[in-house]
């Protein structure tokens, strides 16, 4: 059989991506490895995917075990698998009943449905969605268009309408938009396509407030920070304000697409039989491996390890930052870590992922300017320290604009 590589990725795939010129092969832990036989520390994890790294031994085990039992039998039949992820999510967290779905998009599409639904139950005048510049909440067309990037909701037709924007962490600019008529917000605590941008808590404090006052339903959309992310198994749980909806994805599965909608039994309530579906969300496969997920990352020892490396990771960054100067801010909570370039380093955040593949550590962007690092949870000692070594390695000879006259 021919092997398949890059050049076929061209020939067959849509345009839509830009992947590296290597093709990844395997996993194990926090490195992968590429058809050439070459070894990557990831610290991009799937962009928050893959929490407890590739392929990790109980996830296998889970994985293998369920495979041989039962794969799909869609919602009009009961899985044992499923039940048991809604009984530990609603156990664990302040809500009450769980929508399954696929995946983050479908996760905030129920949100945002179950809202205007919720709403327009008790007023049809009141359906307007408040959101904030730079949030991402997916790529359906209701999802995008409410997230606060045009650059991904332009040139489709006609976006849905009722949405408004408005600065992140601007309590005067929330203070003046929200009315009678809002019927939710929906932010993520911690802005990842944004640039790894956190809500202040008293930004998020006065958003619960009114609220409340406008009797407005609060979104978290914790797609990218739940799951242990940020040191807790949801972040709302450090940051003193408690959602009416969550959202939750990527790590939840480890791996395996799964999506799911948090909310009270007040709020489920409005969706009545018919009112919303998924054909394989809450599939026997996904929930068996994500109760696997929850059960080890659901442990005050396991989270605690989180905020240790999260400790080592950000005193690695600001060390490098410290000899390159290459950095104007390092933000972020837990191992979801922003690193904003300087003003004068010409090249941007693309620039410097590719530059870090050839140096074989895998990173995102969180923007055209910021750096992501979101590794996997459990990751080791060893490999925080070898990946920062190659990231400094990559980073050492970036472009600025005070030494582009000497090239």
């Amino acid at each position: 059989m021919k092997q398949i590589n890059r050049v076929h990725f061209d020939e067959f795939h849509t345009p839509n991506y830009t992947p590296q010129d290597k093709v990844i092969v395997s996993g194990m832990g926090s490195y992968v490895i590429d058809q050439d036989g070459e070894e990557y520390v990831d610290f991009a994890a799937g962009i928050a995917v893959n929490c407890l790294g590739h392929c990790h031994p109980e996830l296998i085990k889970t994985l293998n075990k369920q495979s041989a039992k039962l794969w799909h039998t869609s919602n009009i039949f009961i899985n044992e698998p499923v039940l048991e992820l809604a009984r530990q999510l609603t156990e664990s967290t302040f809500a009450e009943k769980v929508f399954f779905a696929n995946s983050g998009a479908e996760a905030n599409e129920a949100a945002l449905k179950i809202a205007r639904r919720y709403a327009c139950n008790q007023d049809s005048q009141k359906n307007e969605i408040i959101a904030f510049h730079k949030g991402f909440h997916g790529r359906t067309f209701f999802t995008v268009s409410v997230g606060g990037k045009p650059e991904y909701s332009d040139g489709f037709g006609p976006k849905p309408a009722g949405i408004k924007h408005l600065p992140f962490n601007d309590i005067a600019a929330f203070e003046s938009s929200i009315t009678d008529q809002t019927c939710a917000v929906i932010l993520e605590p911690i802005q990842g396509e944004g640039g790894v941008v956190c809500a202040t808590k008293e930004f998020l404090a006065s958003i619960r407030s009114l609220c409340d006052k406008h009797n407005a339903l609060l979104i978290f959309d914790e797609v990218q920070t739940g799951v242990g992310r940020t040191g807790s198994l949801y972040a709302y749980m450090q940051l003193g304000v408690v959602p009416d909806i969550l959202t939750t994805a990527k790590g939840l599965g480890g791996g395996f697409p799964i999506g799911a909608m948090l909310t009270t039994d007040a709020i489920a309530s409005t969706l009545t039989v018919g009112t919303h579906a998924s054909t394989f969300g809450g599939n026997p496969l996904a929930a068996s491996v994500a109760n696997t997920v929850l059960s080890i990352v659901d442990n005050t020892i396991f989270l605690n390890a989180v905020k240790e490396q999260s400790k080592k990771f950000f005193s690695g960054l600001n060390q490098i930052n410290n000899r390159l100067e290459i950095f104007s801010e390092i933000r972020g909570m837990g191992l979801l870590i922003g690193a904003e370039l300087a003003e004068d380093v010409t090249e941007t955040a693309q620039d410097l992922i590719r530059s870090c593949f050839s140096n074989q550590i895998l990173i995102t962007a969180a923007g055209p300017r910021t750096l992501r690092f979101c590794p996997p949870l459990n990751i080791e000692d060893k490999a925080i320290e070898e990946g920062l070594k190659r990231l400094e390695h990559a980073l050492s000879n970036v472009e600025r604009e005070g030494n582009l006259d000497a090239i």
